[in-house]
């Protein structure tokens, strides 16, 4: 699905990205790691066009460097960022209605509807009628993910959605990451707990310096002291 080819990025004269190589495929969940600084946002901002990026980012065989953000999205790529984006002065619903996929005329019918985000997050649906800016970090965390579903992705890039959350908070986004899966839908998660990461991806990749310096398993990740050592730990 999403072939990224010797991506380079910039922030004007800084060089952040030094040639990211990395595919994920269809329903498969891949986990960005790496310290602070590293490259990890970067990455996903530079594939979803919103940062100066060169190389090549391939979904389904279309080159998309070059691209608008809202033109990326269209085809089928959800971002969820890290400082979540909510309406603040609309309601909990108004902000999931904001998310719906436009247009029609697919060839399947969209997988996700209102019931589906009540349903992964009940707390959302008690909340419904609420403006979004009055709900707490955790909610609004919810809000966020869920609006993006609603855009119907093949696949969402969700930069660190557990910072700063509850324990229970986290499962609740765990579950999330789970029920993606079930139905098909691919996910680069960029994040900095292990606990997760390891426990929903097939694969992760370890980011350093601007490169990717490990690609394995979770299996492949927990016995390699050395990668976590020198690229994870504090």
């Amino acid at each position: 699905m999403l072939k990224v080819s010797g991506l380079h990025a910039f922030y004007g004269k800084s060089h952040v990205l030094h040639g990211v190589d990395f595919e994920i495929g269809r329903g498969e969940i891949v986990s960005l790691l790496g310290r602070n600084g590293s490259g990890r946002s970067t990455t996903v901002k530079a594939v979803m066009g919103l940062v100066e990026a060169t190389g090549s980012v391939r979904w389904h065989d279309e080159e998309l460097l070059g691209r608008k953000a809202f033109e990326i999205a269209h085809r089928g790529i959800g971002y969820v960022p890290e400082n979540r984006d909510i309406f603040p002065r609309l309601t909990v619903h108004q902000n999931l209605m904001l998310g719906q996929k436009r247009g029609g005329g697919g060839a399947r019918p969209p997988r996700w509807g209102f019931d589906d985000m009540y349903a992964l997050f009940p707390r959302l649906k008690e909340r419904q009628h609420t403006e979004a800016g009055v709900l707490s970090g955790g909610e609004q965390q919810m809000l966020t993910l869920c609006r993006t579903l609603m855009g119907d992705p093949d696949l969402i890039m969700i930069d660190e959605p557990t910072e700063g959350l509850a324990p229970k908070i986290v499962d609740q986004v765990a579950d999330y990451l789970r029920a993606l899966e079930r139905r098909g839908v691919s996910v680069l998660l960029v994040e900095q707990k292990l606990t997760i990461a390891l426990e929903v991806s097939q694969r992760c990749l370890v980011m350093g310096h601007g490169q990717v310096v490990f690609e394995g398993t979770p299996v492949a990740l927990r016995a390699d002291p050395y990668v976590r050592r020198e690229w994870l730990e504090v």
